[in-house]
């Protein structure tokens, strides 16, 4: 059974099964036309691991840093060389259903604070798992995300002028620079189902190799 979200009390307990599944629709900021992807990760995942799915759907390389917002909190892999007096979170200790459970159904990622990647995030439902599928699950999406280094909104607009233009001064450059032919429409299902597919596939094993230790302890 699919349950909207608006009907969702926080604090009744309702994100304690690990069959239930988000979907989440993923938005990159300030670009038109939109680059965005669904996904369905199960409430039990932390927005260490949610940052992982994001990594996989918009093709990025895990190269910098990220942040998560949420409900007025920031979650990342503190550091306190670097954190400057802010009072940063674990990402990797918080899940998603805690947050909905609080009621956050919304909110903020940002990956590579020189390029500054703002991702808007939202809960659309949040459902029963589907006990024949492996999660996450990418379900949809458009347009290809942006390369990593690329240069930010400003660098990217430049990047993706000189690649359409054959005879842009800087169209070899930039084709080289990239390492083939970038197609904006073109947002690479196969391989975001290949990424997606060895999240799963960890994720089934790890669950497998915790119920096996449980039992030995029975």
């Amino acid at each position: 059974m699919e349950l909207d979200i608006g009907t969702i009390t926080p604090g009744i307990g309702i994100m304690t099964s690990n069959e239930r599944i988000s979907r989440l629709h993923i938005k990159l900021d300030h670009i038109e036309p939109a680059i965005w992807r669904r996904v369905e990760v199960p409430i039990t995942t932390s927005l260490k691991g949610l940052h992982d799915v994001i990594q996989a759907v918009m093709l990025f390389e895990n190269y910098h840093l990220f942040e998560f917002n949420a409900g007025g909190k920031r979650y990342a892999v503190p550091d306190p060389e670097w954190d400057f007096g802010r009072e940063i979170y674990a990402a990797r200790n918080v899940r998603i259903g805690a947050l909905v459970d609080r009621g956050v159904t919304s909110f903020d990622y940002t990956y590579d604070f020189g390029d500054d990647w703002r991702h808007s995030i939202t809960v659309e439902a949040v459902t029963d798992a589907d006990p024949a599928l492996e999660y996450p699950r990418f379900l949809d999406g458009e347009r290809r995300a942006p390369p990593e280094d690329v240069g930010g909104l400003p660098g990217f607009e430049d990047f993706l002028q000189a690649m359409a233009k054959p005879r842009h001064p800087q169209h070899r450059e930039v084709v080289d620079w990239y390492g083939g032919r970038f197609d904006p429409s073109d947002i690479g299902t196969d391989m975001i189902r290949e990424r997606i597919a060895k999240l799963a596939r960890r994720r089934t094993l790890g669950k497998a190799g915790f119920a096996k230790s449980q039992n030995k302890r029975h």
